[in-house]
């Protein structure tokens, strides 16, 4: 059925795939369907508390500095850096750092994220876990002390420029996500303050979640790019339009990217990177539909079941078909909003969506000014669900100049 219930050891799941059930959980207040604890030991290191896995008044608080650093203006005031990130292959823009600092903190996560795969069912036994660890604990412990070093030689870096009256911006830590969050752990304000510990989660979860999440996305849409050689020209040719061949892509001819916008939401629903979706703890007192007495149970949202549903996308749901987006998301998915959630819904919607969108529109953008694309012979075809759903060989793609 679309909703059915299955269990985890002694913990029981309830997956959800009906709209409005879904509506249902992700749109109240999450009192009654508050975020599910972390039981990984590898996961806790990988997000610490940052914005996904906090709640209450410290994410209230950190979900202001995240939207702010994320919304039209500051994305517009991005572009130069953005673009300048794909010419030279850069991996990510936020936090105004360089590429070295990036590379060596993302090698940390991958290394930690590929210990979180291997012992995704492992089970830690209550206080003699504390005392004796194994192998691929003690390195996840190596791994989440060297990316702290990492992110507080980032943060003393900026702090210094300021101190030594080298000012990022006029906005003294600087405008970008990293110089907002350095502002709250100085302000004098006690209820908008946050601690050095709360500013490197959440530099944690934006490397970790932001840069994997666009990884392998981008990967799903050059594959797709060189699949369907049509599309490639249609996305090519909307490119050239706009902007010709030059280089310097800007903020207005990017939202002008309309069959670019169609192609990578098809994208995203046929791979949703966060294809595992949410799950939510079910309170007390919480009902769902006609369901009562769930106290202790939890539900599961899966985001690519929804997205790959017949009964919502009909019987070509499998197919590749962007045209499905050209009057817009709420067209496609008849005014049903939970039909496409790549980005998740509700109140804790994904905050950098709209950065996550410009950065593929520009990626894809500047790649097919330059090349065309083509699939390897080699190329093998094996979606791998990991921590997202990503390609277990690559993605191996011929690149000829223009």
């Amino acid at each position: 059925g679309r909703n059915f219930a299955f269990w985890i050891g002694p913990r029981a799941q309830l997956v959800v795939t009906e709209p409005e059930k879904i509506k249902e959980i992700l749109c109240n207040r999450y009192t009654n369907f508050p975020k599910a604890e972390l039981y990984s030991f590898y996961l806790k290191k990988i997000f610490g508390q940052g914005l996904l896995i906090s709640e209450g008044e410290q994410w209230s608080k950190v979900r202001t500095l995240t939207v702010s650093a994320f919304h039209g203006i500051s994305l517009k005031g991005m572009m130069a850096d953005m673009v300048a990130s794909v010419e030279m292959m850069l991996e990510r823009t936020a936090f105004g750092s360089s590429f070295e600092e990036g590379k060596q903190i993302f090698g940390m996560l991958h290394k930690m994220m590929a210990l979180a795969e291997t012992n995704m069912y492992t089970i830690r036994l209550p206080f003699i876990s504390n005392i004796f660890k194994t192998v691929d604990e003690m390195e996840a412990e190596r791994l989440d002390q060297g990316i702290a070093d990492s992110i507080i030689d980032i943060v003393k870096k900026r702090e210094e420029k300021v101190k030594c009256q080298q000012d990022v911006d006029s906005n003294g830590y600087g405008s970008d996500y990293l110089g907002l969050l350095i502002q709250a752990h100085h302000d004098e304000d006690e209820t908008k303050k946050i601690s050095m510990e709360q500013l490197i989660d959440e530099c944690r979860t934006l490397y970790a979640a932001g840069q994997e999440t666009a990884n392998a996305a981008l990967s799903w849409m050059i594959l797709l790019l060189a699949i369907h050689q049509d599309w490639q020209e249609k996305v090519r040719n909307e490119v050239i339009s706009i902007f010709g061949h030059e280089k310097c892509l800007d903020f207005d001819g990017i939202a002008r990217l309309k069959i670019t916008g169609m192609f990578i939401l098809e994208t995203l629903r046929l791979y949703t990177p966060v294809y595992t979706g949410f799950i939510r703890d079910i309170g007390k007192e919480a009902t769902l539909g006609k369901l009562t007495g769930l106290d202790g149970v939890q539900c599961h949202i899966p985001f690519i079941m929804i997205h790959h549903d017949p009964k919502i996308w009909g019987e070509d749901v499998h197919a590749f078909k962007p045209e499905r987006f050209l009057d817009g998301i709420a067209k496609a998915t008849n005014n049903n909003p939970t039909a496409f959630m790549p980005f998740g819904m509700g109140h804790h919607m994904c905050a950098g969506s709209n950065f996550a969108i410009n950065e593929a529109k520009i990626t894809i953008a500047m790649i097919l000014q330059r090349y065309s694309l083509t699939l390897s012979p080699g190329y093998v075809h094996a979606p791998h669900p990991g921590l997202t759903l990503r390609p277990a060989y690559g993605i191996q793609i011929i690149l000829n100049a223009l």
